[in-house]
């Protein structure tokens, strides 16, 4: 079997989503997602002029040594575009290769290992008050992982605040947003966010925040110190860079 095609779908209303597909000459084909928010055409690019002449003609049931031949053929490496274009040529191929063998991805994978998955629901809203209350919202619609955002008293705007309710965009479409940030007080508000949820709705439950890069690490300590102190146990997204690199 060899990949004989490939070429990247983009279509939604009002924004764009990019898919990729994958066609062998048995016809069958796998897709895969390359949806990079904000940034889509800069994949499709990438998986046009640089991936997909790589991969024409190779056997698609060689997902790992495409994979590394993707990774490491090139001399720049890594990055968000690089990492979604590739992650889609792998999702494919492994679509491709669940379909010749008949079964769901994931009995390949190691078959089942639970009978649900958590999920969590984004509760955000223009002040401490709105987000208490929107992570009771979130507890009346059956969540038990809630991730909650406020507006920073002294911002206009705040990172994580959506514009309505029940949807969060953090891509939103055509040019980012211009604001104004600042750590202190930033890092003065969030641990009253915190104990202002665990006050009214316990401790029963997974609390969430993205800080999103927005700290050095020293920051980050603090921050997470000044947490601690309230006892308010949860999960922080993505407070900085990851630079820590693996050995290749």
């Amino acid at each position: 079997m060899k990949i004989v095609q490939a070429y990247c779908i983009v279509t939604c209303p009002g924004r764009n989503f990019v898919t990729l597909k994958i066609i062998t000459d048995a016809g069958v084909y796998g897709i895969g997602d390359a949806t990079l928010n904000g940034r889509e055409k800069s994949v499709v690019a990438y998986l046009e002029d640089h991936v997909i002449p790589c991969i024409i003609g190779r056997d698609p049931h060689q997902i790992e040594d495409i994979w590394q031949y993707l990774y490491k053929g090139a001399y720049w490496r890594r990055g968000p575009v690089t990492m979604s274009a590739i992650a889609a040529v792998d999702t494919a191929l492994w679509d491709i290769k669940a379909k010749v063998a008949g079964l769901p991805l994931y009995q390949l994978l190691g078959g089942k290992s639970r009978s649900a998955v958590m999920v969590y629901g984004h509760a955000n809203g223009n002040d401490l008050a709105e987000a208490v209350d929107a992570v009771g919202r979130y507890f009346e619609l059956g969540y038990r992982a809630v991730r909650a955002q406020a507006g920073v008293p002294g911002l206009v705007t705040a990172y994580g605040v959506a514009k309505g309710k029940l949807f969060y965009e953090p891509a939103t479409k055509g040019q980012p947003e211009d604001q104004v940030w600042s750590t202190e007080k930033y890092i003065d508000f969030v641990p009253k966010l915190f104990e202002a949820i665990r006050d009214k709705h316990g401790f029963d439950f997974h609390l969430l925040h993205d800080v999103h890069h927005r700290l050095t690490p020293s920051r980050q300590r603090g921050s997470a110190r000044a947490s601690s102190r309230i006892g308010s146990s949860g999960w922080r997204i993505r407070p900085r860079p990851r630079t820590r690199k693996r050995c290749a």
